[in-house]
């Protein structure tokens, strides 16, 4: 058995493809040199090139429809936490009125001074309970 033009044109688009998922880690050029290999397969026991086309095609698209969710999964995690995520749900106490018509005020929680934000004035002094955040902004309701 010798290697022919058809197989070493699919040998070298998984090897190519392989080089790229490395060289550039997209997840995708994987899927590629998987079909290529085994559209070389087909071509080693003699079927035509549409076939191996054919071959070809259907191996990306099931590797795609099957593995390629399972293997992305554990990427789709939320990621490095906020520094403001230990604060939802901690109290504080209003140290510059928030007045949501300016947009703005400053509330210490946890011993900490932070922007803040509220959807009724709030006046120095008033009791607050952190109930979300948008970015370094605490959302804050009296309590």
């Amino acid at each position: 058995m010798t290697l022919d033009t058809p197989e070493l044109v699919w040998v070298a688009l998984a090897i190519l493809a392989a080089i790229i998922e490395v060289s550039v880690p997209h997840f995708g050029s994987i899927f590629v040199s998987g079909g290529a290999v085994v559209a070389a397969v087909a071509a080693l026991l003699g079927f035509s090139g549409t076939t191996q086309v054919l071959v070809f095609v259907a191996t990306i698209g099931a590797s795609l429809v099957l593995l390629r969710a399972r293997l992305t999964r554990p990427l789709k995690s939320r990621g490095v936490p906020s520094r403001t995520d230990s604060l939802i749900g901690r109290e504080g106490i209003v140290t510059h009125a928030i007045d949501p018509s300016l947009g703005g005020g400053r509330v210490t929680v946890a011993g900490e001074d932070w922007a803040a934000h509220a959807q009724a004035l709030l006046p120095i002094g008033t009791k607050i309970r952190v109930v979300g955040a948008d970015g370094i902004v605490l959302e804050v309701t009296p309590t």
